[in-house]
């Protein structure tokens, strides 16, 4: 049986203090999961709505149950979020329900825009979505159960050479290949024990250390199902344009890749695509976008990550649009 969706939200506070001063307007929660963030950002400011997206149907269900109390401010949505340009514009022309909060007659714009990437902890603790190595499901991991390829059909269908880079690209280096040869020969795979077993077995033993070498197999396998990276990019190149003026973009990622690109645009969005040296005036005419409000990356703190670990590898980056 299924658990109650119940997650708690990374960096609630620092996000909800990132999104206190932009104009009146609409917060696009492209991540909504169990609304922990939304239902702060709800309580803190009562001139914002909140248009929540999110590929799972168990999350939106309880997304609603807590946000039901904030009524019209409050439009739900089941889909990817890197569908949001069209879920904006036929939001704002009337043609799909948007965000209406008391006092405003026009539809309001889009003045801020969270993504919290990765799983959540229901995600995870449920067995049967197959997203976790430490209990035996169905190998599964798809965000959205309703469509798309199970990770064990993904298995069935990519070659040696692409699982082999899958499995490179997210940290699993030195037995990338030894292990995506392994987990070939032993298809068909549909439990997400019979996963962790081949990977026992094609790691050497003394190179195994309890969950290091499957946790980055089953992230590997995750991404790839549902297309993180390019739904990520996809996200990023749309969102600066629906932003208004002095709108903020919060991306939370979890690991190095995700972070790497958000960081890569938000200073190129800065930058504006100015070609001078740095250490000089800019003289070439470039525009900038805005500015990255997080020098560094915002991470947890020690209370954070030892009431909720999940939030160890969590950072989070901020951009504002120009006004």
């Amino acid at each position: 049986m299924a658990q109650e969706f119940k997650h708690q939200p990374v960096l609630r506070d620092e996000v909800t203090e990132l999104f206190t001063p932009v104009p009146t307007g609409v917060i696009v929660d492209a991540t909504l999961g169990g609304a922990g963030h939304s239902e702060a950002l709800l309580e803190a400011r009562s001139d914002i709505g909140i248009l929540g997206l999110d590929r799972d149907e168990t999350a939106l269900r309880a997304a609603g149950r807590r946000l039901g109390v904030f009524g019209s401010r409050v439009v739900m949505q089941h889909a990817r979020f890197s569908a949001i340009s069209g879920i904006v514009e036929q939001g704002r022309q009337g043609v799909t329900p948007w965000p209406h909060v008391s006092g405003t007659d026009e539809p309001l714009g889009v003045a801020g825009i969270l993504a919290d990437l990765g799983v959540s902890s229901p995600q995870i603790d449920s067995a049967e979505r197959g997203f976790s190595f430490s209990q035996d499901g169905p190998f599964d991991m798809r965000m959205d159960e309703s469509q798309g390829m199970t990770a064990s059909a993904f298995l069935d269908q990519v070659t040696l050479d692409e699982l082999t880079a899958i499995l490179r690209e997210n940290g699993e280096g030195r037995f990338a290949r030894r292990i995506a040869k392994a987990l070939l020969e032993a298809r068909p795979v549909s439990t997400t024990q019979e996963v962790v077993d081949v990977v026992d077995r094609a790691v050497p033993k003394a190179n195994r250390r309890r969950g290091h070498v499957a946790s980055r197999v089953f992230q590997a396998f995750r991404i790839s199902v549902n297309s993180e990276m390019s739904e990520l990019s996809t996200l990023l190149e749309a969102a600066v344009g629906l932003l208004i003026p002095e709108g903020r973009l919060v991306v939370i990622s979890y690991h190095s890749g995700e972070d790497a690109m958000v960081k890569h645009l938000f200073r190129s969005w800065q930058a504006g695509g100015c070609t001078c040296p740095s250490h000089l005036p800019c003289v070439c005419g470039a525009v900038s976008l805005g500015t990255v409000l997080t020098k560094r990356a915002v991470v947890a703190s020690d209370d954070e990550i030892a009431a909720n670990p999940r939030a160890r590898s969590a950072r989070l980056r901020c951009f504002e649009v120009a006004s």
